[in-house]
């Protein structure tokens, strides 16, 4: 968006980004989590360029971010701006019974959705790795205590122990997303930035209102999620 839009400018441009169906058809689908362009164009049934050519639209109206996967670096997957998630109102997925989220090592982000999504909901749910570590990252332990969470310092699994076949399935990391195929393909994809790549305070942190806000948006839109 144009640093010296007004308010209302920016506003109006937002409103005539959603005007067009395709353009909201791409919002709602990254409403409850990130998609690369390609996997927008193969759940839309949409070309690539005329995909291409809304999602340019949609970033210049602030609603649309972009950002280089972890895993496969020639890829890039889209999410919306928190700030335009709030005045959205997401499709509903399926029925959601349990809920498993998985990452590479199932040490960081995985453990902290499982625990946010059970305080969040009282619901059960459950995570694991691609590539399991035999720990939980003692940085991730330390950002689940000042927040109220427990996490099992040894608790990590392999995704072929822990995944059922009516299980909900979050891929919170990149290269899980891209891993996984067949029966354990996830549902829905979160972009979230691995904290153990930076290896501060500060990017456990991120990682978990990052994970919490996401986790705050689906469980309402989650048929069962709400509590």
């Amino acid at each position: 968006m144009t640093a010296d839009l007004s308010p209302l400018a920016a506003r109006a441009r937002i409103h005539a980004a959603l005007g067009d169906p395709a353009r909201l058809a791409i919002v709602d689908a990254l409403t409850l989590g990130d998609a690369s362009p390609g996997e927008i164009a193969q759940t839309l049934d949409m070309p690539t360029n005329l995909v291409a050519h809304h999602v340019k639209v949609l970033t210049e109206a602030g609603l649309v971010l972009r950002r280089r996967s972890e895993g496969d670096r020639r890829r890039t997957y889209l999410r919306l701006r928190p700030a335009a998630l709030a005045t959205l109102t997401p499709p509903p997925p399926a029925r959601a019974g349990r809920v498993v989220f998985v990452c590479t090592h199932n040490s960081a982000r995985s453990q902290l959705a499982a625990a946010l999504w059970r305080r969040r909901t009282r619901g059960d749910a459950a995570s694991a790795g691609t590539k399991p570590a035999p720990r939980v990252h003692p940085r991730a332990l330390a950002v689940a205590r000042r927040h109220g969470l427990h996490l099992e310092p040894t608790g990590t699994a392999h995704v072929e122990d822990v995944v059922h076949d009516d299980d909900l399935v979050i891929a919170v990391c990149d290269n899980a997303h891209e891993e996984l195929t067949g029966p354990v393909r996830p549902r829905l994809h979160w972009s979230v930035p691995d904290p153990v790549r930076v290896g501060t305070d500060d990017a456990f942190e991120a990682a978990y209102a990052d994970l919490a806000e996401r986790v705050d948006r689906l469980a309402p839109a989650t048929v069962g999620g709400a509590r």
